[in-house]
């Protein structure tokens, strides 16, 4: 990186540019020029179209960076092993809680047995933000995969559905502290989804003044969030010099450990 690059670096370090939405710039040493965006993989309507500005960032991009391609109709889920009873993998009270979570959202029990307990939470999550009024077409990385797609541009994942999914499976006890979290911070999940929407709709966070509530155990975060974290950082580190628009999970930019604070 030549001297004037170096100035201009901490120029933008020092004033950093603010954005409509939950994004920021960040220059590495190899000649890689990155802009960030905080994604929610599932939005409101009122999130479509995205902002102009951003469509024009990527029209002079040189790729898209996802962490998973999801523009696919394959389901990732596939060929997953039927596990024993929820009887046999929760305590009474854990199961009495989530039956009652089930019935309150109109999901069947029936259809929760055959699936292991991480992916149950996942359902429960998703069936939340749809209850919220979000939806899948409406996520910020799906509406820019369309995009880039009708640009023609480069579409680079840092780790893709299956690596994801192969992340959950790893989990120790079927996933049982993941539907733990989600039972325990539920409410808690749903106003910081509806915190997020705002970034998009409103105005984005201001990172200084940003207090997060804790939604995930310390060693879960550390799997999702901060191990992951630290697994992108060395991708983007790779990639040839150029310029490219990173779309990750809003909270992956912000708290402890998150990507940005990595990259720098």
């Amino acid at each position: 990186m030549s001297l004037f690059q170096r100035i201009k670096a901490s120029f933008r370090a020092l004033f950093p540019r603010r954005y409509r939405w939950p994004g920021l710039d960040i220059s590495l040493p190899g000649g890689q020029h990155l802009h960030l965006v905080g994604s929610i993989h599932m939005g409101t309507r009122d999130m479509s179209p995205l902002p102009e500005g951003l469509i024009a960032r990527l029209r002079h991009a040189d790729a898209l960076v996802v962490e998973a391609d999801i523009s696919g109709n394959e389901s990732p889920f596939e060929g997953l092993a039927v596990p024993p009873p929820l009887n046999e993998r929760l305590s009474a009270s854990q199961l009495a809680e989530l039956e009652r979570l089930a019935d309150e959202l109109g999901l069947s029990l029936s259809m929760l047995e055959s699936q292991p307990l991480w992916q149950i939470a996942m359902v429960l999550q998703a069936t939340q933000a749809q209850r919220l009024g979000l939806r899948g077409d409406y996520g910020i990385d799906y509406q820019l995969l369309n995009a880039a797609r009708a640009q023609q541009l480069p579409i680079i994942e840092l780790e893709g559905a299956d690596s994801q999914i192969a992340l959950l499976r790893q989990m120790p006890n079927d996933g049982l502290l993941l539907l733990e979290d989600t039972l325990t911070h539920w409410h808690t999940n749903a106003r910081l989804l509806q915190t997020m929407v705002s970034w998009w709709l409103d105005s984005p966070p201001v990172v200084d003044r940003l207090a997060l509530p804790a939604t995930f155990s310390e060693s879960l975060y550390d799997v999702l969030m901060h191990e992951r974290n630290q697994a992108w950082c060395e991708k983007l580190h790779a990639l040839p010099a150029g310029r490219y628009v990173v779309a990750v999970g809003a909270l992956h930019l912000y708290g402890e450990g998150n990507l940005p604070s990595l990259l720098r």
